[in-house]
């Protein structure tokens, strides 16, 4: 029993001791902690430091830095007072504030350490030092500084104090991309001149000839007309024993030729109301006769199986011929000194075979 006793207490003392040492943890965890550094070190005199505050605080801590009017220590200047830089990770805080600071006395200066104040304590910082160099001067000057200084000479060479003026501020080389912009400028002004320039060219054409873009040239129905017939001729399908194909694309250009010549609906007619029709629109009979000759044909081919004579089928490719030149608009009558297809409206030629 003694030696259990004895290790009871032992894990007593052991637990009290990992309770002790997670509260002190838990208590340096809600401090802040402050370090301050110099960037760099040595400067020469008139030169710029870079001091540095990094404190590591939990996130809800508001952290308020010391503010220099003037020195941070006597002999350091405070020439600015950069925003801190913040970052949290882990519910935990990190910022860094940094002084820029200068000297104008060559020595070593220690910086004692820096308060700063977390909303309950003054936390203080480490201390640090910086050391401020005089340039190095040349043993005539020295010299001559020596004579200034005893009082034997009353001028002031500064060439010898290796003191020189202020150099005159130089003209930046000429770089082409920093005018880029007027190309640009000169560009677009050059676009919209031409767009007002082609805008006003259509107008005028348009004004002077009616339209802004030269509309297709169509030819007449009887040019098409007979262009397929030429077409249908080459091909000497009836010779083949194809005499329905014949017959059939055959009428379908007169049909369309009809329709396109006198605006009657032939595609959607019977032979005898396409006759009836071209008897109104036309005094030529034998224009009558020769369509008449080829659509009596063609009916009694497609519908009757009727096979013509080879003649018959030549007869009907000629009729087609005639039909077309017998009833075709008349060619336009130009002017001396006028291109033709351009005649005042005032001279168009009728384009209908009879007035209806």
């Amino acid at each position: 029993m003694g030696r259990k006793e004895q290790h009871i207490k032992l894990l007593h003392r052991a637990a009290a001791v990992a309770l002790c040492l997670i509260f002190v943890t838990s208590l340096a965890a809600q401090k802040a902690s402050v370090q301050a550094t110099v960037q760099p070190t040595e400067i020469l005199i008139g030169e710029q430091a870079l001091v540095n505050l990094k404190v590591i605080t939990p996130k809800d801590k508001i952290i308020h830095f010391p503010v220099y009017e003037k020195e941070m220590i006597p002999g350091i200047e405070v020439i600015a007072m950069l925003p801190p830089d913040t970052t949290i990770e882990n519910n935990v805080m990190t910022l860094n504030f940094k002084y820029v600071v200068t000297s104008f006395d060559s020595t070593l200066y220690h910086v004692p350490s820096i308060p700063i104040f977390d909303g309950t304590d003054t936390i203080f910082s480490n201390s640090f030092g910086l050391k401020v160099t005089s340039p190095e001067l040349s043993d005539s000057t020295l010299a001559y500084l020596e004579r200034i200084h005893k009082g034997e000479t009353d001028s002031i060479d500064f060439r010898q104090l290796q003191l020189n003026d202020i150099k005159s501020v130089r003209k930046a080389p000429f770089v082409w991309t920093d005018y880029l912009w007027i190309c640009w400028i000169i560009l677009g002004i050059a676009l919209i001149l031409g767009l007002i320039g082609v805008i006003i060219y259509l107008v005028l054409k348009k004004k002077k000839k009616g339209y802004f873009f030269k509309p297709p040239v169509v030819l007449p129905a009887h040019v098409r007309a007979l262009s397929e017939l030429d077409r249908l001729k080459a091909e000497k399908i009836w010779q083949q024993g194809r005499e329905k194909e014949f017959y059939s694309r055959l009428t379908e250009v007169l049909r369309f030729y009809i329709y396109e010549r006198e605006g009657i609906n032939a595609m959607e007619m019977t032979s005898g109301e396409i006759l009836n029709e071209i008897r109104k629109t036309t005094d030529v009979e034998s224009a009558y006769e020769n369509l008449k000759q080829i659509l009596s044909t063609s009916d009694l081919v497609k519908f009757a199986k009727y096979r013509p004579y080879p003649d018959e089928n030549d007869l009907s490719m000629v009729n087609a011929y005639f039909f077309i030149n017998q009833t075709r608009e008349p060619d336009p009558i130009t002017k001396e000194g006028e291109p033709e297809g351009e005649e005042e409206s005032g001279n168009k030629p009728d384009n209908s075979i009879k007035s209806k």
